[in-house]
């Protein structure tokens, strides 16, 4: 699973959520990283932030769904906005789950397993 959030302790508090559930993860700064990743290696899924430098969440996605492959892989959008055009938005990029911060864990895994159908 492929993490993306300019926060340092964004991205830390996420990933250590998933492995303890048993995800593998990897992690990216911003959004031109994320695809540098998956460039490398399709993730099984991604978590992306919104506001981030050089590409943001929704530039990202965009970009991520012209990818060969990507069209099975959910994408969970996360912001500190919660304004209905930034969802749309975001669902009409490519996005299937919305997640507003500050969040917990339990919903965190609970929005994972929701788009991985687990």
């Amino acid at each position: 699973m492929l993490v993306v959030d300019d926060s340092d302790s964004v991205r830390r508090m996420i990933t250590s959520t998933l492995r303890m559930a048993g995800y593998d993860t990897v992690e990216a700064s911003d959004g031109q990283a994320a695809l540098s990743q998956v460039r490398a290696s399709m993730p099984a899924a991604v978590i992306t932030d919104q506001n981030m430098p050089n590409l943001d969440g929704l530039g990202f996605i965009r970009a991520f769904r012209k990818m060969p492959g990507s069209a099975g892989v959910p994408v969970i959008f996360l912001s500190t906005e919660n304004a209905d055009t930034l969802k749309q938005k975001a669902r009409e990029a490519g996005a299937l789950g919305w997640m507003t911060k500050p969040f917990d864990d339990r919903k965190l895994l609970g929005v994972v397993q929701k788009v991985l159908g687990r």
